[in-house]
């Protein structure tokens, strides 16, 4: 290990599990000391009984180094905002936030009730605005104090957001929100030190190891996991750190051994009449300009 993050504090949402354990441990070996929070739910987002934001708490401490848990709801007001008093009075300070928390309620969208698009637009939208809003509030007072942070924020979006995929119109939806929210947050917060970067993970989670569970299975003995969680932790632990300087309002996919940086809309072929276009031509236009464009890539679930 190198001590990317030596000195620095960290706070990871859903970390109690999957990529979010991941992402905790790595953070710690790598030097900071670590906010685990968790509201210990299943995967539906219904109260479980255990606690592990404790267990990954313990296991930090374990291996050395230091942590506390946090088990407030951080789609409140209350609860991201207990976020950051967690952080200044366990460590003394804030320096990188990665909002990882979420879960799945799939169902096609004839059948998708207004209750599970509600709770999926909650905890990953409105979970990831509201600690990004009081930890950037808390960086700008330390900014307007003369004392810039080297400040970083990673969010974590999905292929679902980046491609759609069948049966998850709520989650895909709130995902490709996350990106939204990503780069409004990189252009606004750049002048007080804040960096806001966004990952699209491919990993064996919770979330996607029966969803996914062909692609998801660990190969046999002795061969390279590449769905493992812990593959994408060396990125989010080198955006959380001082070492990514200039990196910002970017989007990366992870998956495996394998690192893309997503480079979004862009506009492709155009046609100007310089007037207005009757509905025929429109049309025309447009297909002439659909057969000179890429094809796009298919949305998750489709042949």
């Amino acid at each position: 290990m190198t001590g990317i993050c030596s000195g620095r504090v960290a706070v990871v949402t859903g970390a109690g599990r999957g990529l979010g354990r991941a992402h905790a441990l790595a953070l710690a070996a790598e030097g900071a000391k670590v906010v685990v929070n968790d509201l210990g739910v299943g995967l539906d987002g219904a109260a479980e009984t255990d606690g592990p934001a404790q267990r990954v708490v313990d296991e930090i401490r374990a291996l050395g180094g230091e942590a506390v848990a946090h088990g407030g709801d951080i789609a409140t007001t209350d609860g991201a905002a207990s976020l950051v008093t967690t952080a200044l009075e366990a460590f003394g300070r804030l320096d990188t936030l990665v909002n990882n928390a979420g879960f799945l309620r799939d169902r096609m969208l004839v059948n998708l009730d207004e209750d599970d698009w509600d709770a999926v637009m909650r905890v990953h939208l409105k979970g990831h605005f509201l600690p990004l809003k009081h930890a950037a509030e808390h960086w700008r007072a330390e900014a307007k104090g003369g004392r810039t942070p080297q400040a970083r924020v990673v969010t974590t979006s999905s292929g679902a957001g980046l491609l759609g995929s069948v049966g998850q119109g709520n989650y895909s939806a709130a995902k490709a929100g996350i990106i939204g929210l990503t780069l409004v947050a990189a252009a606004e917060m750049g002048r007080y030190g804040i960096q806001v970067n966004a990952i699209a993970p491919a990993a064996r989670t919770r979330m996607t190891e029966h969803t996914f569970a062909e692609t998801m299975a660990a190969p046999g003995e002795g061969g390279f996991d590449a769905m493992a969680p812990e593959n994408v932790s060396p990125l989010v632990v080198w955006l959380g750190s001082a070492a990514s300087t200039g990196v910002t309002g970017r989007v990366f996919e992870v998956e495996g051994g394998r690192i893309t940086v997503m480079e979004g809309w862009r506009p492709g072929p155009t046609a100007d009449k310089g007037a207005r276009w009757s509905p025929a031509e429109a049309g025309g236009a447009a297909l002439g300009l659909l057969a000179a464009s890429e094809t796009p890539r298919p949305v998750y679930g489709t042949r």
